[in-house]
């Protein structure tokens, strides 16, 4: 089970996304939507553990009958990362395309069992770790529909000569090497057929039976798949600070009534004429004389 309650992330420039919550039951597959820069691809790393979310938490379901447990994000980052797998993501887990698809398959199995396997399989003899990661190819291939066999050079074509669907097959195949409990796959319907993008769905729902939690960036998603929406948490930040910046400012009316009034201005003096200056003059003497 993956329980998640108030789950962001927040970056240099701002959240990436925020708020996030939902449910999800063990061997569900699970559509995350949103438009570009809503923070899709971050919610998938950091449901994996590898992107630290800055607030709310999520729950993932481990183990089995007695032994069920569960691990927190984002205090249990470490350990979620070895129960979880990441595929088709630009910039993290891109294909070499000069590389033939056995060769990846075979980094990827020696990779698994240097890093992924317990100390006991490392001691195990040589040719029974080889069976072993014949084994996990054969059923991560099965499992993500990829058959060498029918590519044109078989496993010995090139990743730049496959087609985007059989691309897309082989890196999440190359995931579920691993066996993840929880597989998170990103641009799911980047540059497929509305044929290929249905089939790409009916792979991971496939996967998910088996009892594998998938969480996948795209549209078109089949109307029995739970639905996760994120919306661009920056733009809506953006428009929020505008709104409270922007003040009405009072009319022309108003703005004459809560104008101070200005003192009034000083009567000029009047300049004295020679009639004042004789009646002064005048009244002066009859003082004296008085």
């Amino acid at each position: 089970m993956l329980v998640v309650e108030g789950f962001g992330v927040r970056g240099p420039r701002g959240w990436a996304f925020r708020g996030v919550e939902f449910r999800a039951e063990q061997g569900e597959l699970i559509a995350v939507e949103g438009p570009s820069g809503s923070g899709r691809t971050s919610l998938l790393l950091a449901l994996t553990g590898r992107m630290r979310a800055t607030e709310g938490h999520a729950d993932i379901a481990v183990g089995a009958g007695s032994r069920t447990g569960s691990l927190r994000l984002p205090k249990q980052a470490a350990a979620v990362r070895r129960i979880s797998a990441v595929a088709h993501v630009p910039g993290v887990t891109d294909l070499d395309p000069a590389l033939t698809v056995a060769e990846h398959l075979h980094e990827r199995a020696l990779l698994q069992r240097r890093f992924g396997g317990s100390l006991r399989a490392l001691l195990r003899p040589r040719a029974e770790r080889a069976n072993a990661s014949a084994l996990l190819r054969e059923r991560a291939l099965a499992a993500a529909g990829l058959d060498p066999a029918t590519l044109a050079k078989g496993s010995r074509t090139a990743v730049r000569d496959l087609e985007r669907i059989e691309a897309l097959r082989l890196s999440v195949a190359l995931a579920l090497i691993g066996r993840p409990r929880l597989l998170a796959v990103d641009d799911l319907g980047l540059k497929l057929s509305a044929d290929e993008l249905a089939a790409a769905w009916r792979m991971l729902a496939g996967i998910a039976t088996d009892g594998t939690t998938v969480l996948a960036v795209g549209h078109a998603a089949p109307s029995s798949v739970q639905r996760v929406h994120l919306t661009d948490v920056t733009a809506s930040e953006a428009g929020t600070a505008d709104a409270a910046e922007t003040e009405p400012q009072p009319a022309a009316a108003d703005a004459d009534k809560t104008r101070p009034a200005a003192d009034p201005a000083p009567v000029p003096a009047l300049a004295p004429t020679p009639e004042t200056e004789k009646e002064a003059a005048d009244a002066l003497a009859e003082t004296g004389r008085s």
